[in-house]
């Protein structure tokens, strides 16, 4: 078993069902209570809230307006009304085509689409600088030099920060959307050719002609379903499921299909009601409202956007995974629900897959991961999470969030390798029963999901909303507790003063 929390290998002694019952209950019971309150607050600033930010009028939810100030969301939301829903559905359209009838060029022919889509969506000079990068790192690549193809991969995603070139390329469009679009188009391919080129630097790409194998990373960059957003595939897995596919027609399991499409419709359904039901992305923007909201508001605004954050990546990559099991490739698993993660490890192996495997597969393994020991696997750890930093934009909060999540990996595998150890095991064994094993794990899980979810808000909401957040949980709680504590101790004395006196009487 992958271990998430602090304690080894977990015995396997179920708890009592009444025990199981009622931890359910007040989860689900808190959940559901602060949810209330964070909905009856959100009702409570609605006409403010609307005057500063200009609410959407909702369309489905009892008269509800929608909160449009999460950016993202209203970003890829407002691209796929307008452009990406037919282009998706244009690559559809010609896989299937090509399957049944040109099987043997599909990849090709795939190819050719993806970068007509690209065209229609970021223009012929987006297009143009997404080749000129993809001829850039080819070029290096053919040194075969892994450290070349990685120097040659950061200073190009490094030309994606530079405001020179950021004001040039605004310069190419009406409107800031469509620079952003192209701009998270270049972050993604930056991580797509870097894959490719480290494969190619390892000689793990089909042995063929350079001319065949630029064919080829141009196949992979240009797949269209994963263009624009993800999910992150690997060379090696999009090659080798591309040749099996011109080898053999895929099958496929059409109820399985028909539960993918229903799923997308029920959880965009679910994002949407969020953002009628609470305001959660207006009001992190009030920090005077976050300042004197309760405890229970405080609780609820973070778990509904680490929910909102799921579920919005559920709908982004859970497209594109439908459109991949049409073509007959797998794609990396869905993310797995945040309340159903209590640790940062578990946290990234289970959230983005992709990514994931990405960072293992091209920083931490080659950097000498976990067999080397604990020195080498906290540098190898600190350079993924430092090119994740840097890829997102290398900002203050980014870096802030890095930290947090790299110290609690380490912390989470030193306890690992300490509980796991011989000595360790015999001392548990001996004062723990299994049960209680089971049920401190799940007390130092809670603390880990505290930190987890505090992190989180850093990265979803910026530095000052994770200072609020900080200060309201650890600072000004104890400030209360040691408030009481005083008063609780003067109230002591006065009733030890008084029955003293009455003894003395």
């Amino acid at each position: 078993m992958r271990c998430g929390g602090a304690v080894g290998l977990l015995p396997s002694a179920p708890l009592p069902t009444f025990e199981l019952t009622l931890y359910l209950a007040t989860t689900v019971g808190c959940h559901l209570y602060s949810f209330y309150e964070l909905f009856k607050l959100s009702r409570i600033y609605e006409k403010n809230l609307d005057t500063e930010f200009g609410f959407e009028k909702g369309f489905f939810i009892w008269g509800f307006k929608k909160d449009p100030t999460d950016f993202e969301w209203s970003f890829w939301t407002e691209w796929v009304k307008k452009l990406l829903m037919w282009t998706l559905l244009g690559h559809i359209i010609i896989s299937q085509v090509t399957n049944a009838f040109f099987p043997k060029f599909r990849t090709w022919l795939l190819m050719m689409y993806g970068m007509l889509a690209c065209f229609i969506t970021v223009g012929y000079k987006g297009l143009a600088v997404i080749l000129l990068h993809l001829v850039i790192s080819f070029t290096v690549a053919q040194l075969r030099v892994p450290a070349l193809s990685w120097i040659c991969s950061v200073l190009l995603l490094y030309s994606l920060q530079m405001d020179s070139l950021g004001k040039m390329k605004k310069c190419w469009y009406e409107t800031e959307n469509e620079y952003f679009l192209l701009l998270f188009c270049l972050a993604l391919c930056n991580l797509r050719y870097t894959s490719f080129s480290l494969e190619y630097c390892w000689h793990r790409v089909y042995p063929q002609s350079r001319c065949m194998s630029f064919c080829w990373l141009l196949a992979y960059v240009f797949y269209y379903p994963i263009f624009h957003n993800g999910p992150i595939i690997c060379y090696d897995d999009f090659n080798n499921q591309m040749r099996r596919i011109l080898t053999s027609v895929p099958r496929m399991d059409h109820m399985c299909l028909l539960l993918g499409v229903v799923r997308i419709f029920f959880w965009w359904w679910l994002t949407e009601s969020l953002l009628h039901f609470m305001y959660i992305h207006a009001i992190q923007h009030q920090e005077t409202i976050l300042e004197s909201a309760s405890y229970w508001i405080l609780g609820g605004l973070a778990f509904a956007h680490t929910m909102f954050f799921y579920l919005k990546y559920l709908l982004l990559y859970g497209i594109p995974s439908i459109i991949m099991y049409l073509d007959g490739i797998e794609p990396p698993r869905l993310p797995r629900c945040t309340s159903s993660l209590y640790s940062f490890t578990g946290t990234w192996r289970e959230f983005d897959v992709g990514l994931h495997r990405w960072l293992v597969r091209y920083i931490y393994v080659p950097l000498g991961g976990s067999q080397h020991g604990l020195l080498r696997m906290m540098f190898s750890s600190a350079m993924a999470f430092s090119f994740v930093c840097y890829w997102h934009g290398g900002h203050s909060f980014m870096l802030y969030w890095a930290v947090m999540n790299w110290v609690g990996v380490m912390i989470e595998n030193i306890l690992k390798m300490i509980c796991s150890s011989s000595p360790a095991q015999e001392i548990i064994g001996r004062f723990l029963s299994a049960r209680m094993q089971r049920r401190v794990h799940g007390a130092l899980g809670s603390i880990a999901t505290t930190l987890l979810i505090l992190s989180n808000l850093v990265f979803i909401c910026g530095n000052e909303v994770g200072r609020i957040y900080w200060n309201r949980t650890f600072i000004q709680a104890r400030n209360i507790l040691s408030v009481r504590q005083v008063a609780e101790a003067r109230d002591l004395n006065k009733s030890c003063q008084v029955s003293e006196c009455t003894f003395i009487r």
